[in-house]
């Protein structure tokens, strides 16, 4: 008696890419049918486009039975699109990959191997990026390196949101309904057997990229925040550091009077102090203040994402009732 063929999913977030997608699925598909003893699902993400890239997704699953089409009901963020796909994925082994060819499809069969060869978690590592800007890439470093000295997670370098994650890491993420989502965190947090594989990532083929510096800043401030609480020690360090300096001028302003003779007076004095310390409390106040708006976003217990369709031609599930067998992304279905 034979092993039935393992299945791999391949899940793709996808916000207004008509300009890649038909591209995006040819080469996917050569790399799949490829594929020797696996079976194979694509799952395609739609987060709100407001182009036709989910009409472009839908024609593709019309073609083929082994496409399925999530539509959100609005743009909920790249790291929930990636869950919503995450929580109907069917495989043995999931691969997570952006659909604006800038991660190379073609790596997958790389993935794969190491896979075989008894890893949970395969990273893919961008050795090379290439069509970045210098002050993109030297950000992207600094905030890599300083999220590995401030949380207590081997968090992968220059690693992104592409990899490949065995069934029983995606069973243990799917538990995880946190709403300020840094996947990458998250999987390094779930552990099992990880390791990475190197990549040349390309130019983006078309559009426009998702991450501009504003949204990369809150980004970054996700993850550390999700993962470290150093940002609430760092407040009562500045907190002592005020007191420190605080002593130390009064201790200077002793020695002028009665071991020199000097009484110099003046305002600048007072109001350098004066806005030393307020800043440091707005500071403080600022800090404390992030971690109190997470609480409140988490009591809520709203959905990660709404699923408005559903749109699966192998199962004829389409329209409104797909979306109810689909996970709506609450804390309570996993």
């Amino acid at each position: 008696m034979t092993d039935s063929p393992r299945t791999l999913s391949v899940v793709v977030p996808v916000f207004n890419e008509h300009e890649v997608i038909g591209m995006f699925y040819r080469r996917m598909s050569a790399v799949l049918n490829a594929l020797e003893s696996m079976r194979h699902e694509l799952i395609f993400v739609d987060d709100g486009s407001s182009d036709d890239s989910y009409d472009q997704m839908r024609v593709i699953a019309d073609g083929n039975p082994s496409v399925r089409v999530v539509k959100l009901s609005r743009n909920f963020g790249h790291q929930n699109a990636v869950t919503a796909g995450l929580d109907v994925v069917r495989g043995d082994a999931v691969v997570v990959i952006d659909a604006d060819l800038q991660d190379p499809p073609e790596l997958i069969p790389d993935l794969i191997r190491k896979w075989n060869e008894g890893f949970d978690v395969v990273h893919a590592v961008r050795e090379r990026r290439k069509g970045e800007t210098r002050m993109k890439l030297l950000t992207a470093s600094i905030f890599y390196r300083c999220l590995r000295l401030v949380t207590k997670i081997d968090v992968a370098v220059d690693a992104g949101d592409y990899r490949l994650m065995s069934r029983r890491v995606v069973d243990q993420f799917t538990n995880i309904r946190e709403r300020d989502r840094f996947i990458r965190g998250l999987v390094s947090w779930i552990g099992f057997r990880q390791t990475s594989i190197s990549y040349s990532r390309d130019r983006r083929h078309a559009g426009q990229t998702k991450y501009p510096y504003s949204k990369m800043f809150r980004f970054a401030l996700d993850a550390i925040t999700s993962f470290s609480s150093i940002p609430l020690k760092l407040a009562t360090w500045l907190g002592y550091l005020s007191s420190l300096l605080a002593f130390i001028y009064a201790c200077s302003v002793f020695v002028q009077k009665y071991a020199l003779g000097i009484t110099e007076k003046g305002w600048p004095t007072i109001m350098i102090s004066v806005l030393f310390l307020g800043g440091i409390q707005l500071i403080c106040i600022g800090i404390v203040g992030e971690y109190i708006g997470r609480i409140y976003d988490e009591i809520k217990r709203r959905p990660l994402y709404i699923v408005e369709e559903l749109y699966d031609r192998a199962d004829s599930q389409t329209g409104p009732n797909a979306s109810n067998a689909v996970v709506s992304g609450s804390a309570s279905t996993t």
